[in-house]
């Protein structure tokens, strides 16, 4: 028998063993670094520190090829570097080694080597390694602890931008850091100081210089609020790169360049190069071509609905690589081509069209691309004696008409504005006349200069809605109907369209678009820009596929569809919404009309504030204002602000405390007025509350899936938010605090504002209003009906 100290001793082995194996994965696998004798093979990664950036062998989704790349956490996220695709590795035996003269290259079975990097001299003490930048660089360390860098990743960029990794030119070295995508390309030119995007060497779009702001001209606002730009000229070097301004931002920030020619980022589309065909000039696109004979100036390609039956006559285009812009070029140039289809879902490959042998049936649902012409050209022709006549004439005509109409508009505006001080001068001396503040559209487009707000042009409104469809209709707001849009770009939005008869006039526009570009917050709708035409104000918002809160929470059927989880993330979205413009965003915000068809719900049913026309702006020293004009809708306004004007932050947790008591009931605060139950909500939930009944004020629908803690507690907080006094109500750091906290609340609610008490005597329903609650009887009593004050 083997005895007890010969067992002991071979545990022990064995636990030495497995200490020295374990200990051994443990350092390859937090291995950064090759140093010289060191290998990388296709079963090995090499990681920064902090475990941010992996190089690795891999076939990579962007290319047919094996390859050695970085990539973002090893399997998500962009890839940073890529060594050139054009030589193919094989991935069962490539070896990237680093040898003791300081080569870094890649070996495989039956090929040569490939040779990353070399000096002409044998170097010693190398070290290769991938950085928390996502930089892989070859180091050479000398005697006296100085350092050089040998080579680097980020000299040789992919297709991918990450912060620190640069764009522009080594001046010392004369090499140039360009991002690279099939034929296109991103540079810095640091002559004129901007981005641009060049295929096969033409350039298709500048980015137009940095404002005063810090933004590019040429690139939407709303994707370069997170983006700090650095621009560095000195002996050294001419370059671009940024940074995120948020120093909490977690997500790595990215600009990738795809072969269509489009620049996409954290936050979409950046530009979108594909869109530039050489006779346009909008959003920094660049023109270089001529015009065909065939074709007019001024035609370019329409958005149709219907579906063209194709006959043996249609021509395809198969190639995969070919994008919208590459189809639109190809059939501006063929002048047999009326227009165009992508053939593949995934947006490429081209149908070009002929009318000669196609019609629509516009029942159906594809799109496709038709050229519009606004003007006929007969290029290889001979003009005639009586064509030349007739063009002589319409010159003349239009001659005149430039001499006569710059006349009529002076004469037109100096009337208008005599009218507007009549106006007023009759106002001065105690007439009753109703004066509407009147602007001018030039006026207007310069109250908005220094505020980033995109102005479209009415046509692509009209092109991204069919004219205002009723198929594209999404409902009726308070100050006119919105519609979905999908403008050129192919971008999802939605058009509000402010009625000429509504409520919100020129005032109520400016302060709109104002406020909201200077809002930049996750549970804030995002406006994208605006279209003045005439008398048309268009406001153009980020597209919510899931519509507003109400469409869900007060539809018996669609309300199944908000589980308790939903609920509560809701809640909390609006919330930190309200947090952020009562304190965080730089002026405080009053919105003055929340309620939940002001909340609106994108993919992932996250709630997002919109509808800010009423909204009043406030230092963040003022607290209280008095105002003459009370606007909102009855049943979410406080007693003060409804009675007094008196307007304040605890003005909004009031609409907050109305909101949540509705999201956790499923029914409108007004649709408790009957004539047996003289109750609304908000008094329903207090006599529940006091009866200790609270759970029957619960949505019946959410079933089992409430948590009981998080139901009373939205409720105690909704009574907390929906008392009498605005300093009895708790500030929205309070509310948070007691929504996501766990401890007790230790504040009890106290009589709510608006509320009747319900008495039962004699089998009759009677109600008693308190003297200090007399104003109550003044909320509508209609259980459907939300009027605007």
């Amino acid at each position: 028998m083997i005895s007890l100290e010969i067992k002991k001793q071979v545990v022990l082995i064995y636990l030495w063993l497995w200490w020295i194996t374990t200990a051994n994965i443990c350092v390859e696998a937090k291995r950064d670094s090759l140093k010289p004798g060191d290998t990388l093979n296709s079963n090995s990664t090499l990681c920064s520190k902090q475990g941010k950036f992996c190089l690795r062998f891999d076939i990579t989704s962007n290319s047919e090829f094996h390859s050695l790349f970085i990539g973002v956490n090893a399997d998500s996220g962009p890839i940073v570097w890529m060594y050139d695709i054009n030589h193919s590795i094989d991935l069962n035996s490539a070896v990237l080694s680093l040898d003791y003269s300081g080569v870094l290259k890649i070996e495989s079975q039956n090929r040569k080597p490939i040779i990353i990097y070399s000096s002409p001299q044998p170097i010693n003490n190398t070290m290769a390694t991938i950085l928390d930048t996502g930089n892989f660089v070859l180091r050479q360390f000398h005697p006296n602890g100085s350092m050089s860098v040998l080579w680097q990743s980020f000299d040789y960029p992919d297709d991918t931008l990450v912060p620190t990794m640069k764009l522009g030119v080594n001046r010392k070295t004369g090499h140039n850091w360009s991002l690279v995508s099939g034929e296109f390309n991103l540079d810095w030119e640091p002559k004129q100081g901007e981005l641009i995007i060049k295929k096969s060497g033409k350039v298709y779009w500048k980015s137009g210089k940095l404002k005063s702001n810090g933004l590019f001209e040429n690139i939407p606002v709303n994707v370069q609020h997170m983006y700090q730009y650095i621009i560095v000229s000195n002996k050294d070097e001419d370059s671009f790169t940024f940074k995120t301004k948020d120093k909490d931002y977690k997500t790595l920030p990215w600009w990738t360049l795809l072969p269509s020619g489009r620049l996409m980022g954290n936050e979409g589309d950046i530009v979108n190069a594909d869109m530039c065909y050489g006779y346009n000039s909008d959003g920094g696109c660049q023109k270089w071509e001529d015009i065909p004979t065939c074709r007019a100036p001024g035609e370019g390609f329409q958005k149709k609905a219907g579906r063209p039956n194709i006959d043996n006559s249609t021509t395809y285009e198969f190639d995969v690589t070919y994008s919208y812009s590459d189809c639109k070029m190809k059939c501006w140039k063929n002048c047999s081509c009326n227009g165009f289809q992508l053939y593949y879902s995934n947006m490429t490959g081209c149908v070009f069209l002929s009318w000669n042998s196609t019609q629509y049936v516009d029942v159906l649902p594809d799109t496709f691309y038709t050229l519009v012409k606004t003007t006929k050209s007969a290029p290889n022709s001979h003009v005639n004696a009586g064509i030349k006549w007739w063009i002589w004439i319409c010159a003349a005509i239009a001659t005149t008409l430039l001499i006569l109409c710059p006349l009529i508009i002076w004469l037109a505006k100096k009337k208008k504005k005599y009218a507007l001080q009549v106006k007023k001068s009759k106002r001065k001396e105690g007439k009753n006349i109703d004066l509407v503040e009147s602007y001018d559209i030039k006026d207007l487009e310069d109250d908005f200069k220094g505020h980033d707000i995109k102005v479209f042009n009415f046509t692509s409104i009209l092109e991204a809605t069919m004219d205002f469809s009723h198929e594209n209709k999404l409902g009726q707001g308070g100050y006119g109907p919105v519609y979905k849009g999908i403008l050129a770009t192919g971008q999802e939005v939605a058009v509000k369209r402010l009625s000429k008869t509504s409520g919100q006039g020129i005032v109520e526009f400016k302060n709109e678009l104002v406020l909201i570009c200077e809002l930049q917050h996750k549970n804030l709708v995002q406006l994208l820009g605006c279209c003045i035409h005439e008398e048309e104000r268009i406001l153009i918002y980020e597209y919510m596929p899931n519509k507003s809160l109400d469409f869900y929470l007060f539809d018996c059927t669609k309300k199944k569809f908000l589980d308790w989880k939903k609920r509560f993330n809701i809640i909390e979205g609006i919330s930190q919404g309200l947090l952020y413009l009562h304190k965080y965003s730089r002026l405080k915000i009053i919105h003055r009309d929340l309620k939940a068809s002001n909340i609106l719900l994108d993919e992932n049913m996250n709630p997002k504030i919109a509808d800010f026309g009423m909204a009043r702006m406030f230092t963040q020293q003022e607290s209280v204002v008095n105002t003459n004009r009370i606007v909102g809708t009855y049943g979410y306004m406080s007693p003060e602000y409804a009675m007094e004007g008196v307007c304040s932050t605890k003005s909004d947790v009031y609409s907050f405390g109305v909101l949540l008591l509705e999201i956790v009931c499923g029914r409108k605060n007004n649709s408790f007025y009957d004539g047996d139950r003289p109750l609304n909500l908000i008094g329903h939930a207090w006599e529940l509350w006091n009866d200790g009944e609270y759970l029957k004020l619960m949505d019946p629908t959410l079933n089992d899936t409430f948590v009981p803690d998080e139901v009373k507690r939205c409720i105690h907080v909704g009574l907390l938010c929906v008392e009498q006094y605005a300093n009895d109500r708790p500030t929205m750091s309070d509310v948070i605090s007691m929504l996501t906290n766990k401890y007790e609340l230790t504040t009890i609610p106290r009589r709510p504002a608006f509320y009747v008490r319900r008495d039962i005597l004699d089998g009759e329903t009677t109600s008693k209003v308190p003297d200090i609650y007399t104003y109550s009887t003044t909320i509508s009593s209609s259980c459907e009906v939300e009027g605007k004050v």
